[in-house]
C-alpha cells in the first residue's frame, strides 16, 4: 500500500471523520497544537538565543538548559500528538499539501540538528558552557535551530490555504510532484 493509498483509508475511518467534522473538538485540538508549539518552540528559542550569545551571556548553557528542558518536552509531546490528530482528520489533503511536505523536511533538520547537538556538543559542553560568546559549531546549532523552527511555523501555517492543493488545477508539473498529485 501506498503513502497516499494509507491515507485515503484513514480518512474514510468513522474517527478520522468524526475529528474532522466536530464543531468543538477539531477546533480544540488545532488550538491546543498552537498553543503547546508555543511552549515548545518557545523554550528552544530561549536555549537557541543563549546558544547565540544574545541572552541570558552570565548564565551557564547547563543551568538554561536544566532548567527550560522539562517545559520544552512537554510542549514537544503535546504538539507532536496534536500534529498527530491533525493529520489523522485530513490525512489526504494534508499528505498532498505542499507547505506539509516543506514541514516534515524541515522538522527532520531540525531534529537532526538537535540530536547532533546532544551527542556531540554537550559532550564538551564542560570546556564552553560558562563563556559568553559559545563556539562556532555551537552558535551555528543555534542558528540553524532557530531558522528550521521559524520555517516549521510557517509552513504549518501555510498548509491552512489551499493555493497548491491537488484538485487546483491546472499547476505546474513541479508543484504537481512535489505536493504528490495523482492526476487523471
Amino acid at each position: 500500500m501506498s503513502l497516499l493509498g494509507f491515507c485515503e483509508w484513514l480518512a474514510r475511518t468513522e474517527w478520522s471523520i468524526a475529528l474532522h467534522e466536530s464543531l468543538f473538538l477539531y477546533p480544540l485540538v488545532e488550538t491546543t497544537h498552537v498553543l503547546s508549539l508555543l511552549l515548545f518552540v518557545g523554550t528552544v528559542n530561549l536555549v537557541d538565543l543563549r546558544l547565540l550569545g544574545l541572552v541570558f551571556r552570565d548564565v551557564p548553557v547547563s543551568e538554561v538548559t536544566g532548567r527550560i528542558l522539562p517545559w520544552t518536552v512537554a510542549g514537544f509531546v503535546i504538539a507532536a500528538l496534536t500534529g498527530a490528530l491533525l493529520f489523522y482528520a485530513i490525512p489526504v489533503r494534508t499528505y498532498q499539501n505542499l507547505f506539509f511536505r516543506i514541514k516534515v523536511v524541515t522538522l527532520i533538520v531540525a531534529g537532526v540538528n538537535a540530536l547532533l547537538f546532544h551527542r556531540h556538543a554537550n559532550r564538551s559542553a564542560a570546556r564552553w558552557d560558562h563563556l559568553a560568546r559559545l563556539p562556532r559549531r555551537v552558535r551555528m546549532t543555534g542558528a540553524v535551530s532557530l531558522a528550521s523552527w521559524a520555517t516549521v511555523i510557517v509552513m504549518g501555517r501555510m498548509i491552512a490555504y489551499n493555493w497548491f492543493d491537488c484538485d487546483q488545477q491546472p499547476q505546474s508539473v513541479f508543484v504537481n510532484w512535489a505536493a504528490g498529485c495523482v492526476l487523471p
